[in-house]
This record gives C-alpha cells, structure tokens and sequence, in this order.
C-alpha cells in the first residue's frame, strides 16, 4: 500500500488534482479516500486549506 497526498487552497482545485490522479488507477487499486478542511483566520482574512489523502494498493 501507499498513499498521495493533495493540499490546495480551494476545492475545485483539490477536486481537479485528485480526478487527474485517480484516472490512472482501477476502482480495486483504490483503498481509501481522506478528505478535510481546515481553516485559520489571518487577521485579516479567513485561509481555508483542502486536502485529501488517497491510500492505494501497490
């Protein structure tokens, strides 16, 4: 098994990186899928952080 990780700074570039990704692997290679927001208030502006940890067979 292994696992990619994927951070971006908004969700449909996460969601575009990930379907890049997940095209070159069967549905059976695919063990799992993470996915989280977090999000952190600067000061000035709120900062969200996408990510997603994909674990796959190898």
């Amino acid at each position: 098994m292994f696992v990619k990780l994927f951070d971006e700074e908004h969700e449909l570039d996460l969601e575009k990186k990930v379907n890049e990704y997940l095209a070159s692997f069967d549905d059976d290679d695919i063990i799992d899928i993470k996915y989280c927001v977090a999000t952190l208030y600067d000061g000035r502006s709120q900062v969200y952080c996408y990510s997603c940890l994909i674990m796959i067979r190898g």
